[in-house]
């Protein structure tokens, strides 16, 4: 019987599939949709198509799965989704979960974006985590959910990995900027940038799966790279490997939809536990994940 169920299977959901897989560990994939269920068992997986902001499919899915051990909400509410769209696949998807699946344990990926700090301070569990925007506020009500239900929450930065970089694809395109704050906190240096990398995600997540129960129940843990990066040393770095000017400076947009933030994220919490990443920073992903530069470069091509 599966033990493991995998609520979305999009970029981070996908990869931890591949990894069960692999290593002979049961589970099942859950998708949006039918199409995207049937692809995934042409893989060799077992995959059911369910809409977890659904409660009756919820409760349909857990007689189809009686002894699930874990849970990991992995899902997206899609590119542009609107706050009805968070509600529905993270808060109410969390709660139809707990309520589904009680004697499950239930790891929910969140995001650092709960932080709202703008002053460049170090970010621990501890530090506050009161979102102004509406999104932001609908993720903590869903770790609220978590927690409360005896479950684990991952913040995650930024995810990278092969096929996926913002910043990489942003500076090979022209578009980026170094954002240059003059008021206090001035940021001569730009943001810091706080990421992940998709196969830490997937290690960091297997890796509290394995974990007792009394371990780490109720809590949350940051998960991002061991060394938060400035813009301007990351787009230094760039232009130098790819011969390319350093992108301009130019004044944060402080009131954009997903809103702005300047601050260091720790991950000293979930490395005092046991976990490492496979990449502490960007650069070393750079020089050690093969995929990763060739795969941006494919899409621009």
């Amino acid at each position: 019987m599966a033990r493991i169920l995998i609520a979305g299977c999009g970029y981070i959901g996908k990869a931890l599939g591949v990894s069960l897989l692999a290593d002979g560990v049961p589970f099942v994939g859950l998708t949006r949709s039918e199409e995207g269920a049937e692809m995934l068992r042409q893989q060799g997986w077992e995959a059911f198509a369910a809409d977890i902001g659904d409660p009756l499919t919820c409760q349909r899915l857990a007689q189809c799965l009686p002894d699930l051990e874990a849970i990991i909400h992995c899902a997206a509410s899609g590119k542009g989704g609107t706050e009805a769209d968070y509600a529905r696949v993270y808060r109410d998807g969390c709660q139809n979960l707990l309520t589904a699946f009680p004697r499950a344990r239930l790891f929910f990926t969140s995001s650092t974006s709960v932080y709202p700090q703008i002053d460049g301070s170090l970010i621990t569990e501890a530090s506050e985590a009161e979102p102004k925007r509406g999104n932001g506020q609908i993720l903590r009500a869903a770790e609220n959910l978590v927690i409360g239900g005896g479950g684990t929450v991952l913040r995650l930065g930024g995810i990278y990995g092969p096929g996926r970089s913002v910043l990489l694809r942003n500076f090979l395109e022209g578009k980026s900027t170094i954002d240059t704050r003059e008021q206090p906190p001035a940021t001569p240096d730009g943001r810091w940038i706080n990421q992940i990398h998709q196969a830490d995600v997937v290690g960091a997540a297997r890796f509290l799966m394995s974990q007792t129960k009394e371990r780490i129940a109720g809590q949350w843990f940051n998960l991002t790279d061991s060394r938060p990066l400035t813009q301007r040393e990351v787009y230094s770095h760039f232009a130098e490997k790819f011969s390319r000017p350093l992108p301009p400076s130019a004044v944060p947009d402080e009131t954009r939809k997903r809103g702005w933030s300047h601050k260091r994220v720790s991950n000293a919490k979930l490395r005092g536990i046991g976990w490492e990443p496979r990449y502490p920073d960007y650069f070393t992903a750079m020089a050690n994940d093969a995929e990763l530069v060739p795969s941006i470069l494919a899409q621009l091509s």
